[in-house]
């Protein structure tokens, strides 16, 4: 092994230590989004990912779900930047892939429902059977793809491409100021953690598992659903975001205005089925490329 992967591996390492203390959708968003798919992995799918995460993950997909967020400042991984979001021209209210997924100098396929095919492809091709040669790191793959599943299920992170998804609209949150992105990512779920769930990530994930259960059971199968029988669809996804982001995250939340208990209240539990839907769709996903005849192939992180 090369100096420069041993330096990788106790950064990444280190990383994973410190994720309990930065964690936001951003980080608690994409936790909580991992830890909901795992209660849906077929065991064959269950298997396979516990194969290819790191030892030092202990099985747990969850754990490793944020590293693209932290990875994207490594100058290795910078070209990875433009595929957490796709944003769409203002007002417009609909994700087209064709006209939507580019990035910021107009490079075609580079957002993040073409990374989700992406990554989709590489772990199907690497399974599609025993005799095929695994061309990709496929431990990156699986984190990239839980990851950006859980991205393009953030209504901001397919918002308006003139004010950046929100992150050129300054606000107040409460008393703190910010930017309407920033709310969406990490704000509403903090303040969820700490109104709601006594400041516990665990119980706020059993809330919404018990949601899943209680209130949203008949919605798991149209959620798992796939047109056309693909292996994954997060244009669909691409399309119920920018349609929230329209009806509830840009509503009220003009530049320099504050935003408190109105905006939190009636948006609080958008956020929740958000997390909820892209738990179950990472699942399925995961589900349909890791069927029973594949053969598990360990790549490294």
């Amino acid at each position: 092994m090369g100096e420069a992967m041993i330096v990788w591996k106790v950064v990444a390492l280190f990383l994973l230590l410190l994720m309990p203390l930065v964690l936001g959708w951003g980080n608690e968003g994409h936790y909580a989004t991992c830890k909901i798919a795992e209660e849906y992995l077929s065991e064959d799918a269950l298997f396979a990912v516990k194969k290819l995460l790191p030892d030092y993950a202990q099985g747990d997909l969850a754990s490793l779900c944020s590293w693209p967020d932290e990875v994207r400042r490594d100058p290795n991984y910078r070209w990875s930047g433009e595929l957490h979001f796709s944003d769409t021209p203002d007002f417009k209210c609909d994700y087209q892939y064709c006209r939507d997924c580019h990035d910021s100098y107009g490079h075609k396929d580079r957002c993040v429902t073409a990374a989700i095919y992406n990554y989709t492809m590489q772990l199907k091709s690497a399974y599609a059977g025993s005799d095929s040669e695994v061309k990709y790191n496929l431990t990156e793959a699986l984190i990239f793809l839980s990851h950006f599943v859980g991205d393009v299920h953030q209504p901001l992170h397919v918002g308006f491409i003139g004010d950046l998804g929100g992150n050129r609209i300054k606000v107040h949150w409460y008393d703190r100021e910010t930017n309407l992105h920033r709310v969406w990512d990490d704000m509403i779920i903090e303040s969820a953690l700490k109104t709601f769930y006594n400041s516990d990530l665990s119980v706020m994930i059993q809330s919404i598992q018990a949601n899943i259960r209680d209130n949203w059971l008949n919605d798991v199968s149209v959620w798992e659903e796939c047109a056309h029988n693909y292996t994954a669809c997060p244009e669909g996804y691409a399309g119920e975001s920018v349609s929230l982001a329209c009806e509830y995250a840009y509503p009220n939340a003009t530049a320099g205005s504050t935003l408190g208990d109105e905006y939190f209240l009636s948006r609080v539990g958008i956020v929740e089925k958000r997390v909820a839907q892209g738990g179950v769709r990472l699942a399925a996903t995961l589900n349909r490329i890791f069927l029973p005849h594949t053969t598990i192939a360990r790549a490294s992180i």
